[in-house]
């Protein structure tokens, strides 16, 4: 029990100062509305989501369908809302299905019709939101993300399939670059969707060791982990 006080008082430090990071980012950037937070709690345990949730933590971030799915199931009824943000594959879409509010990284027209196929199979009451990875290095292969030339495309693909709502954008800046020149091509990639499509207001970014930026580029959403609730523990 004493572990366990110790753990939520750690966590409840750490969540007010990276929320006093966004409140003083938002300052900085002339924003009266903050961005929602979602804690990205991978390879943490359970017990963790549980403490989070008590702070007052709605939102959480996983990119490992059968973490995401196993914590999900354990912590049902809490009212978490459960955003998937890693790389996922076609054959997770009909677990993901069932328990995402949201998932971000929607770069290929094959995992759209997975998804769709999925929500569908599933009879969700609710559309699942799904937002585009953009890929803002060219130079990168292997970490998924749709080029931004294709994006408005695959936005059309997702508005038009059934059981999907398109919901925005998200991108991780890219290693070595600034991150401030990163988000604002987002911004930019993000508001030519969304003139197509007014509801896909979501701006997915900022990290954190970059959350500042992302503020500044108006994201709407922050995906902080390891500020929140420390290294990760050991896997395996």
């Amino acid at each position: 029990m004493a572990d366990r006080a110790g753990r939520r008082e750690e966590l409840a430090d750490r969540l007010a100062r990276v929320r006093e990071r966004i409140r003083a980012a938002c300052g900085a950037a002339g924003r009266t509305e903050e961005p929602r937070l979602i804690v990205v709690t991978k390879f943490h345990p359970a017990s963790d989501v549980r403490l989070l949730a008590e702070l007052g933590v709605t939102d959480v971030g996983e990119n490992r369908d059968q973490e995401a799915s196993a914590k999900a199931a354990e912590l049902a009824g809490l009212g978490l809302r459960w955003h998937f943000i890693g790389q996922l594959q076609t054959n997770k879409a009909k677990s993901v299905a069932r328990y995402a509010e949201a998932v971000h990284s929607v770069d290929r027209p094959q995992l759209v019709a997975a998804l769709s196929r999925a929500v569908v199979a599933a009879g969700r009451e609710d559309p699942l939101a799904c937002l585009i990875q953009v890929n803002l290095d060219p130079r990168a292969s292997g970490r998924g993300g749709a080029a931004p030339e294709d994006v408005p495309e695959l936005g059309s693909l997702i508005d038009g399939s059934p059981g999907l709502r398109l919901a925005g954008v998200m991108a991780v800046a890219p290693l070595g670059t600034d991150p401030a020149e990163a988000f604002a091509r987002l911004a930019e990639v993000g508001g030519g969707l969304r003139r197509a499509f007014p509801e896909a207001a979501m701006l997915s970014a900022g990290m954190s060791q970059d959350l500042e930026a992302a503020v500044a580029a108006g994201a709407t959403h922050l995906r902080i982990g390891t500020d929140v609730l420390g290294p990760r523990p050991p896997v395996g």
